[in-house]
């Protein structure tokens, strides 16, 4: 079963200098009780993506085509409002990056995780007591007595697991994790991984992970899509992309991974270029600016969708070469 299905989505933003397209015609899937990655550059779409999904893009910004399935039968592009607000929450979960701009400074973590649950007919009794339930499950100490704690009594790490308890709360279809380890130390982003791998196996959920962070997607992530300017040039399981990726974009990826490094540099590897502004998309392949293989077929052509094997998918005229020895 697929839980959220998305095919062909393209969004644009109005913008006083022109139209922006900051996605165009993306498509990938996250199947029933699996984690799927979204790993780019700053600017590549991802946040864009996400609001797009939760129904909560800015006022200039519109899907101009595509569909975005969720559940086999509703399309969230063309759902209503109300409608919308009946699954956030509920059915589509949320986790941000950054914990303190996801918990209200001035109410009790007791009266923020009451909050969530209005729509379940519980009593308040019966309500703490599940948010008791759920604040051990995300390995918060002596959890009855955190319900009246304010949200700068805790850690830094304490405050990224209630917000995920808190996401977690009505038992969702989808977590839409966004970068939810950025703001921790090495030891806590562990931690906070492992934490998500066991509620996930526990709940049933399925996972939409996203992030600039490739140790993390290779840690919890089944499968994963890498965009560029708002396009997937390449998707597939995690084990394929990293052991054989395919697309010049992911290869210079994963060769400025700083885990990758051997030895120590006086600089770290970065990729030359910057992203092209997507009021005007360039011709052909959107990376041939920054890709050290372009040629004229690849400045004059959009290249097509290349199966590689099984799930692996990659959008190169050149995706047949194997470099297999760049993302070992």
């Amino acid at each position: 079963m697929t839980v959220l299905d998305v095919r062909n989505l393209s969004v644009a933003f109005h913008t006083g200098s022109g139209r922006l397209e900051a996605l165009k015609q993306v498509s990938f899937s996250v199947p029933a009780n699996r984690s799927v990655g979204v790993v780019g550059e700053s600017g590549c779409g991802k946040s864009t993506l996400i609001n797009a999904i939760l129904g909560l893009l800015a006022d200039n910004g519109e899907i101009s085509s595509g569909e975005i399935i969720f559940e086999g039968d509703k399309d969230l592009a063309r759902l209503d409002p109300t409608a919308m607000r009946a699954l956030r929450g509920r059915r589509i979960a949320t986790v941000f990056q950054d914990p303190m701009g996801a918990l209200n400074p001035v109410l009790s973590v007791g009266r923020q995780m009451r909050d969530i649950q209005y729509r379940s007919g519980l009593s308040k009794r019966d309500k703490d007591a599940r948010s008791v339930a759920m604040l051990r499950k995300v390995r918060i100490p002596d959890p009855e007595s955190r319900l009246a704690q304010f949200p700068h009594e805790f850690s830094g790490g304490m405050k990224q697991r209630i917000a995920i308890a808190m996401a977690l709360m009505m038992e969702p279809a989808l977590l839409i994790a966004d970068e939810p380890t950025t703001a921790l130390d090495a030891t806590l982003e562990v931690a906070t991984i492992e934490l998500l791998k066991d509620l996930q196996r526990d709940i049933g959920c399925s996972v939409l992970f996203i992030s600039h962070h490739l140790g993390v997607i290779a840690e919890l992530c089944d499968e994963m899509i890498v965009m560029y300017a708002g396009e997937v040039v390449e998707s597939g399981t995690t084990r394929e992309i990293f052991h054989d990726p395919r697309h010049p974009y992911t290869q210079k990826l994963l060769a400025c991974d700083p885990a990758r490094l051997s030895h120590r540099v006086a600089r770290l590897p970065t990729i030359p270029g910057t992203l092209p502004d997507l009021r005007h998309r360039p011709s052909g392949c959107v990376f041939q600016p920054r890709c050290d293989r372009a040629d004229a077929q690849c400045r004059a052509d959009r290249p097509p969708n290349a199966v590689i094997g099984g799930s692996h998918i990659a959008r190169c005229w050149y995706a047949d070469i194997s470099l297999a020895g760049v993302g070992a």
